[in-house]
């Protein structure tokens, strides 16, 4: 249960991230949605004192919020390097 919790918070924060940053484009989404969730899952099981199949902690949640704004962050840093950032419309 506690893995289906953190994709879920994952990919819903990748896709808010999506929205916050103005890249709505159907591909970017789909890369924030995923970057979200790997994050949210590893950040979740760092922290998780248990299993992350079976429980989790309002801590682990948190630090999964956290790992998920990172993976996000960290995507955008990689795809936008050699640019002066994404164009504005």
């Amino acid at each position: 249960m506690g893995m289906i919790i953190l994709l879920a918070a994952g990919a819903l924060l990748g896709w808010l991230g999506a929205i916050i940053l103005r890249r709505e484009d159907a591909r970017d989404v789909r890369f924030h949605i995923a970057a979200g969730a790997v994050g949210a899952v590893a950040g979740g099981a760092l922290t998780n004192s248990v299993s992350i199949f079976g429980g989790l902690s309002a801590h682990a949640l948190m630090v999964a919020v956290l790992g998920s704004v990172v993976a996000i962050a960290l995507l955008n840093v990689i795809r936008f390097a050699g640019t002066s950032g994404p164009d504005v419309k």
